[in-house]
């Protein structure tokens, strides 16, 4: 079993203190869209690869607030590994999709996002970002894919860790306590 956050089990205050107030607090740029930002600003948002929704629903934890109570969905909320910066908007067209390989009829957004009514396709450079994201979520907490297994190992083999994702993966690390395994070894995708 891989280690998991067990530093961390209040969601919020994660996001204020060590989201936005450490790994972000001298901005970056967005995930999805690769947007510099200085400062959180009414635009960007703290955006879950794997949605507190899913979480959420894979637990059967109840409500927004009922799960809130609830100590595994709490550390799992807290999971700094899943926690992104993303424009408002990109997160709104996400929150409810499911990741996917969509047709190259479905045009690419300014982004490089492909999106219908119920998929997502990330841009290519973060592909592999969100795949070994999802894989550590599924591994290390026992959640559901959101998408098809196979469509996921192929995006961690077609975008392999880079040095952005490497350097964000050891500020992570260094804060939360734990590494994501499928980060320093992309294989590992491959065997579930």
């Amino acid at each position: 079993v891989i280690a998991q956050n067990t530093r961390f089990s209040d969601p919020e205050s994660v996001v204020k203190n060590e989201f936005w107030g450490n790994l972000y607090a001298d901005g970056g740029s967005s995930f999805f869209c690769n947007e510099p930002f200085k400062s959180k600003g009414f635009v960007m948002t703290d955006g879950h690869i794997y949605p507190l929704a899913d979480i959420r629903s894979a637990l059967d934890c109840g409500t927004k607030s009922q799960c809130k109570r609830d100590n595994r969905y709490r550390q799992i909320a807290s999971d700094l590994h899943n926690m992104v910066p993303v424009r408002s908007r990109v997160e709104l067209k996400r929150r409810t999709a499911r990741y996917e390989d969509l047709s190259k009829a479905t045009d690419r957004d300014e982004c490089g996002i492909r999106t219908n009514n119920q998929f997502f396709e990330p841009a290519e450079r973060i592909k592999g970002d969100v795949a070994r994201t999802m894989a550590y979520m599924v591994d290390t907490y026992g959640l559901p894919w959101l998408g098809a297994t196979p469509v996921f190992q192929s995006w961690s083999k077609l975008d392999p860790p880079d040095d952005k994702e490497l350097t964000r993966h050891r500020r992570v690390a260094e804060i939360q306590g734990n590494e994501n395994p499928f980060v320093t070894n992309p294989d590992l995708i491959n065997r579930l």
